[in-house]
């Protein structure tokens, strides 16, 4: 869903499943039932499908299909596919979100952290918004942490000799996402109610490198998949932006305090 097109780790993500999880909760908190019974569901970037297995539990007669383009998360979320316990169904479809079209209508679309992975994804609301029955939700999480120095080191680093010929363009910037006022703004003019907001979480990690180990599920996949025909280049990267990152997210006797930062959207179709 990226311009780099980066290979995912459903393991490696999944290493911090609690934490990523705990957003969508809250997210899907905010939604209200879906107009039509049985529903149908759409999850764009579904990843390795146990939060998509959490629609499923939320609306158990639903049809659920959970899209994405990773080979690796879709192999994943195989193991959740099948039939749910309300008389429902979840499956799970390949889809290039940067070029995807809804192929019939739902009751809900929703997103867990993937439409920064969508560069111009704003422009597509339209069509979705168009997608969704009347009295339909199109709800969607996103983080709102470029500017967090997890992301802004790994930048300056890959902007840095020897890595900026090889890393040019790879990463993404603060305006891989709006503000939750410019999310407001573009979905109310489609004629959407709409709650926006943001959050600031404060995780708790343990282990060793912490806050290293939950980039190379997520933020740093770019940077592994540019470098990955080159172990000993990779390893070198990984090493000076492991160090960059204890000094900005320093140990403490409990753990290693990282803030991130997310954006919530719940945007309703009129009836």
């Amino acid at each position: 869903m990226t311009n780099s097109s980066p290979t995912w780790d459903p393991q490696q993500y999944l290493r911090h499943a609690g934490h990523r999880a705990r957003p969508f909760a809250d997210l899907l908190a905010r939604v209200s039932d879906p107009p039509r019974d049985p529903a149908r569901v759409a999850d764009l970037g579904c990843g390795p499908g146990n939060l998509t297995a959490v629609l499923a539990e939320r609306w158990p007669a639903a049809h659920i299909t959970g899209y994405d383009n990773s080979p690796e998360m879709l192999e994943r979320a195989a193991a959740h596919a099948g039939p749910t316990a309300g008389g429902g169904r979840l499956d799970f479809a390949r889809a290039d979100l940067t070029r995807w079209t809804p192929p019939e209508t739902y009751d809900l679309i929703a997103s867990n952290a993937t439409l920064q992975w969508v560069p111009g994804h704003a422009d597509a609301f339209p069509g979705l918004v168009d997608a969704l029955v009347p009295g339909g939700t199109f709800a969607f999480q996103v983080p709102g942490n470029f500017e967090a120095p997890s992301h802004v080191l790994m930048r300056e680093l890959a902007d840095s000799a020897p890595w900026r010929d090889r890393l040019a363009g790879v990463l993404r910037h603060a305006d891989a996402v709006l503000t939750p006022t410019a999310y407001l703004e573009r979905l109310t003019a489609l004629g959407c109610t709409v709650d926006a907001w943001e959050t600031t979480y404060a995780h708790l990690l343990t282990g060793d490198d912490p806050v290293l180990d939950w980039v190379k599920g997520t933020g740093l996949r770019p940077v592994l998949t540019a470098l990955a025909d080159d172990p000993r280049a990779r390893d070198a990267f990984t090493t000076t932006y492991r160090d960059l990152l204890r000094e900005a997210y320093p140990a403490t006797p409990h753990g290693t305090v990282l803030p991130f930062r997310r954006i919530f959207v719940v945007a309703g179709k009129p009836a």
